[in-house]
């Protein structure tokens, strides 16, 4: 079995090797040897096995590469490969599911397949193009059990889960319908007591491979499933309504800070005569409406509800005393306001 194994392993790198000087033309022997996480002096046998096969290799100064003409046809996918070709174009994704190398054989047998003019047209894309699936402040999800799910889910066999939950932590048996990466986090879709649901896998906490499978229902669509919870997450998110005055200044930020929603929401809003905007803002709750507001210090001011207006009058008052000075004079367009709301009030 394991000299079986190895002489699999090298016929890879041949015809790798062959794709490259194929899809890319001259290599150097270190170059191949890069590419195929070998040695030098690997890389120097294959030659001579490939040439004693019969593949018109020739060597110069400069490197190795094929005789003008010649091309191979055997450029078939194997069923790993097959698994990594959505992943082709994701190196990132592809190395966190432990699909790194099958990724890159796809991308080398899915060019060398081209034509050579759409050839050069894909590796011009390749070099314009480049996807970052994490966040900006964030590297993404680790996990000691993602290649695991993965391969449960290529699989379809059952898992015991030890998960933390918002509630605690729980045991689950999954039955993993497909795997979602959403801004560097990675989701997995999956079936549990008759109900299909979602998980963040890097709250997996031990994870148990069961021997019995389940069967995937053909009519399911994973891509169909996660829009509808996106949706359905988007609208139970914003439980509550605020609403708030905010400075000119404050506008442009607010996509960034608070979201699509509450900036879309303030465009509907109603400048005052000292143009700061009135609008009514979506929030999750009133503590989570308390951290985020904070973040635009005296860009915003709340109006209602009065309990949120107080929750940051009471944070407002617990920071000036670990900040103890001189306070500048409010803004006059704020006394203002705030005079005129007391005497509306």
């Amino acid at each position: 079995m394991r000299s079986g194994r190895v002489g699999g392993v090298r016929a890879d790198r041949l015809l790798a090797i062959i794709l490259l000087l194929q899809t890319r033309g001259r290599q150097t022997a270190s170059q191949l040897a890069a590419e195929a996480r070998v040695s030098v002096r690997t890389i120097y046998r294959d030659v001579v096995a490939l040439s004693a096969a019969g593949i018109p290799i020739y060597a110069d100064p400069t490197g190795y590469r094929l005789v003008a003409g010649f091309r191979t046809e055997l450029t078939g996918l194997t069923e790993a490969e097959a698994r990594g070709l959505v992943l082709a174009e994701l190196p990132d994704a592809a190395a966190e599911l432990g699909l790194a190398p099958t990724a890159a054989a796809v991308r080398l047998k899915l060019s060398a397949a081209l034509p050579e003019a759409l050839r050069a047209q894909a590796a011009r894309m390749r070099q314009r193009l480049h996807f970052d699936a994490p966040g900006w402040y964030a590297d993404g999800d680790r996990s000691d059990h993602l290649a695991a799910v993965a391969e449960a889910v290529w699989s379809q066999h059952v898992v015991d889960v030890r998960y933390d939950a918002w509630g605690g932590v729980v045991q689950r048996r999954l039955e993993p319908y497909g795997l979602v990466l959403k801004a560097g986090r990675w989701y997995v879709v999956a079936s549990v007591d008759a109900a299909v649901r979602t998980f963040r896998v890097n709250q997996i906490l031990e994870l148990t491979v069961r021997p019995e499978r389940f069967e995937r229902p053909e009519e399911f669509d994973l891509a169909g499933f996660w829009r509808a919870h996106i949706a359905e997450f988007r609208e139970r998110l914003y439980r509550g309504e605020a609403l708030v005055r905010l400075a000119p200044q404050a506008i442009p930020s607010l996509a960034h800070l608070l979201g699509r929603a509450v900036a879309e929401a303030a465009q509907r809003g109603e400048p005052g005569p000292d143009g700061w905007l009135v609008a009514h803002i979506p929030i999750e709750s009133e503590s989570h409406a308390e951290r985020e507001l904070l973040r635009l210090g005296a860009q915003v001011e709340v109006l209602e509800p009065a309990s949120l207006r107080q929750r940051i009058a009471r944070t407002v008052a617990a920071l000036s005393a670990l900040y103890p000075g001189s306070v500048p004079s409010p803004d006059p367009g704020h006394q203002r306001h705030r005079s005129a709301d007391s005497v509306a009030g």
